[in-house]
Order: structure tokens, then C-alpha cells, then sequence
């Protein structure tokens, strides 16, 4: 497991009890960094999961507006807190984090919903995070232009298969 999926699992993990308890203001912090020693002992890159976790919670309302729009047969309530908490942060990374990839974001958040959610979770989170994705091509966002380049510095991309032409 590269390090930013683990630090993703872990902000994850940190968000789904913080959801699970109330959201109770100030505890996600605490929550998150109590995960980081019992689950990532050692972890390089602790200050990511802390950015991530925290950046989710600053823009929670927007990102579960974001939710609903995208998903209005799903009231947010009656979506399971584990999918609910891996579009949080694949929206968060997706759209309002402008150090990750679009389709860095998406592929670690399926991860994320096949690894810890419902047998539909990946295919949940996937029809979700790619409409936002293709509004975004469509509105022409800065984020989508920036990805076009083909640049893949994010350990534990996939990459896409090789075309027939290609040497």
C-alpha cells in the first residue's frame, strides 16, 4: 500500500468515527491524529492525512451539497457513513484540492468504497465522483486542463492501457 493510500485510509477512517459520533466540533483532529498511531505508526506523510481529514471538515457543507446534487435519490442521511465519508474526500480532492489529479482522486476513492464499503460502493462512488468529473470537462474547470497534460506524479495511479498505435 503507497503511502497517500494509506494516509487516505486513514483520513477516511478518522472521518467515519468523527460522522459516526455527532461531527462533534474540535474532535476530529484529536480522532485523527489518535488513527495515525494506532493505525499508521511511522507514516511520512502525516501532514497530508491531517490536511485531508480537516480540509473535508472546513468544507463538509459545501462538499455534502455536492453530495446531493449529484446523487438526489440518495439523501445524505441514508447513504452509509463509509460511502458517504469516501466522496467527502473524493469531491474534497476532486474539486477543491488543487494538488490532486482528477482521476488520481476518483481511482483512490473507488479504492477506498471497495476496500471498506458495500458490495456497490465502488460502482456507487464511481457514478458519482465521474459526473462531477464530466461537468467539470464540460465548464471547461481549471483543474480538468491542468490533468489533460498527461503528468502523473501520484504514486499508485493506474495507468491507462496502452493504445494499438503506441510503441
Amino acid at each position: 500500500m503507497s503511502n497517500r493510500h494509506l494516509a487516505r485510509t486513514v483520513a477516511m477512517q478518522s472521518l467515519y468515527e468523527w460522522d459516526f459520533n455527532g461531527r462533534k466540533s474540535n474532535t476530529l483532529t484529536d480522532i485523527t491524529k489518535k488513527n495515525l498511531v494506532s493505525l499508521a505508526p511511522g507514516l511520512a506523510d502525516q501532514d497530508f492525512v491531517l490536511k485531508l481529514a480537516k480540509g473535508v471538515e472546513e468544507k463538509q457543507d459545501e462538499i455534502d451539497k455536492t453530495i446531493t446534487g449529484y446523487a438526489p435519490e440518495w439523501p445524505l442521511d441514508q447513504i452509509t457513513v463509509v460511502d458517504r465519508n469516501v466522496l467527502r474526500i473524493g469531491i474534497f480532492e476532486l474539486s477543491l484540492d488543487t494538488a490532486i489529479p482528477p482521476k488520481v482522486a476518483i481511482n483512490e476513492a473507488i479504492e477506498l468504497a471497495k476496500s471498506f464499503g458495500g458490495a456497490s460502493s465502488g460502482k456507487f462512488v464511481n457514478g458519482v465522483l465521474g459526473s462531477i468529473y464530466k461537468d467539470m470537462v464540460s465548464q471547461n474547470h481549471p483543474k480538468v486542463a491542468a490533468d489533460t497534460s498527461g503528468d502523473k506524479k501520484e504514486e499508485n495511479i493506474k495507468e491507462d492501457p496502452p493504445k494499438a498505435d503506441n510503441k
